[in-house]
C-alpha cells in the first residue's frame, strides 16, 4: 500500500512540475496578447465605424475557422480541462449555495437522495455509499463510479453555505 501512495504521489509531482511549467509558459503569451489588444483597442478608436464592423466580422470568421481546426484537440487537452474546472470552481464559491439546494430539491425527491453512477447532477457533494468518499460536482455533468473504490451508489449531501 505504501508502494502505490509513493507511486501515487510521485505521478502528482510530476503533474504538478508540468502545470508549472505549462503556467510559466503561458504567462507570458498571454501578457503578449494583452499588450497586443490595448494596441487593437488604441487603434480601433481611431477606425471608422464601416472598418470597425468589417474587422469584427473577421474576426469572428477567424475565432469560427480556428475552433473548427482544433476541436478535436481542445477536448482532450488537460490545460483547457483544468483551466474549465478552475472557472466552474470560482464559480461555485461566488453562488449562493441555499439557492441551488433549493433548485435540486426537486431533482433530490425524484432520487430519493441516492444517484447512480451515469445519472446527471447539476452542483452538489455526492458521498459513496460503500467508501464515504466525498465526490464534489462543479457544474452539470454525469456521475462517474468512485475514484476510490469503483462503488456506484452515491448520496447527495447538503451543501454549507
Amino acid at each position: 500500500m505504501a508502494q502505490n501512495n509513493d507511486y501515487f504521489a510521485e505521478i502528482y509531482q510530476k503533474l504538478n512540475a508540468w502545470l508549472e511549467e505549462v503556467k510559466a509558459e503561458q504567462k507570458p503569451r498571454i501578457s503578449e496578447f494583452l499588450q497586443q489588444a490595448k494596441k487593437y483597442a488604441i487603434t480601433a478608436e481611431e477606425m471608422s465605424e464601416e472598418k470597425l464592423q468589417q474587422f469584427m466580422a473577421n474576426l469572428r470568421y477567424d475565432l469560427h475557422d480556428f475552433y473548427q481546426q482544433n476541436q478535436a484537440q481542445a477536448k482532450h487537452s488537460v490545460y483547457l480541462g483544468l483551466l474549465n474546472e478552475t472557472l466552474w470552481d470560482n464559480l461555485a464559491k461566488l453562488t449562493d449555495k441555499s439557492q441551488v439546494e433549493w433548485a435540486e430539491l426537486l431533482e433530490d425527491f425524484e432520487h430519493d437522495g441516492k444517484y447512480h453512477t451515469g445519472d446527471m447532477i447539476g452542483f452538489g457533494q455526492l458521498q459513496c455509499d460503500n467508501c464515504q468518499q466525498t465526490l464534489t460536482i462543479m457544474h452539470m455533468s454525469e456521475i462517474a463510479t468512485c475514484a476510490h473504490c469503483g462503488h456506484k451508489t452515491f448520496t447527495r449531501s447538503p451543501l454549507n453555505p
